[in-house]
């Protein structure tokens, strides 16, 4: 067994699907995305060769992050990483994962509005280049570009982060199908780039992450895993 593989099976504390089961976009044909947080036993630190940073597999379309990287990451307000620790489908957690979920809008920050704005635009200039030099255009990307812009907006006015868009999948699903209009997909896009920015001038989340919070978490995390006995699953 690959090694990074035994520490997901033995030390995942969180474990979630995403993707398009989480946003209420899945079809009959739809893979499983997962995600996930393992907590490697402190002692592994102790050598040279440190534990990976993160993990991909064991199961076919699964990701997981070492605890420490990912507070890492969300403290930047990665929007990826955010996801997973708001996704409403959590499939395993153990009392570490709980202590996470609990922890998880000291994260958060107006940070947000870049990191949600960014890969956005990112996605849309993408979407432009491509559509102005070979007419085509990337329906499932500018879908997703949609939807990013919605939940930056959302995590800024409501200090929590938006998945779940079922309210939204007949528009989002006929973006996807390629059944409105580029120039319509732009227009909502700049519409929705408004609103982002709207929300970004009047913002409900503080300038900074709580990093002591997030400290405070993975010490106990690193405490608790000095002992080698694996933690207990409850299943979901």
């Amino acid at each position: 067994m690959d090694a990074g593989h035994g520490l997901v099976e033995r030390y995942t504390i969180l474990s979630v699907v995403v993707g398009s089961r989480a946003y209420g976009l899945d079809g009959p044909g739809s893979d499983t995305d997962r995600r996930g947080v393992y907590a490697a036993p402190t002692r592994l630190f102790w050598h040279l060769d440190k534990p990976p940073t993160h993990v991909e597999g064991p199961r076919h379309e699964e990701f997981s992050w070492e605890v420490e990287r990912l507070c890492a990451l969300a403290l930047t307000a990665n929007p990826t990483v955010l996801e997973c620790l708001w996704s409403p489908l959590v499939e395993r957690i153990t009392p570490a994962g709980q202590r996470l979920l609990a922890v998880r809008e000291a994260f958060l920050s107006r940070r947000a509005a870049d990191t949600y704005g960014r890969y956005a635009a990112d996605q849309f200039a993408k979407l432009t280049g491509h559509f102005d030099r070979t007419g085509e255009v990337r329906w499932k990307q500018a879908m997703h570009m949609l939807r990013l812009l919605r939940a930056g907006a959302h995590v800024l006015r409501t200090g929590q982060v938006l998945v779940e868009v079922r309210d939204e999948r007949e528009l989002l699903l006929s973006v996807k199908r390629g059944e409105l209009p580029f120039e319509r997909v732009r227009e909502l896009a700049r519409e929705r780039t408004e609103q982002l920015a709207a929300a970004a001038a009047a913002p409900v989340l503080p300038v900074e992450p709580d990093r002591a919070a997030v400290d405070a978490f993975l010490a106990g995390v690193r405490e608790e895993g000095l002992d080698s006995a694996e933690p207990a699953v409850r299943p979901i």
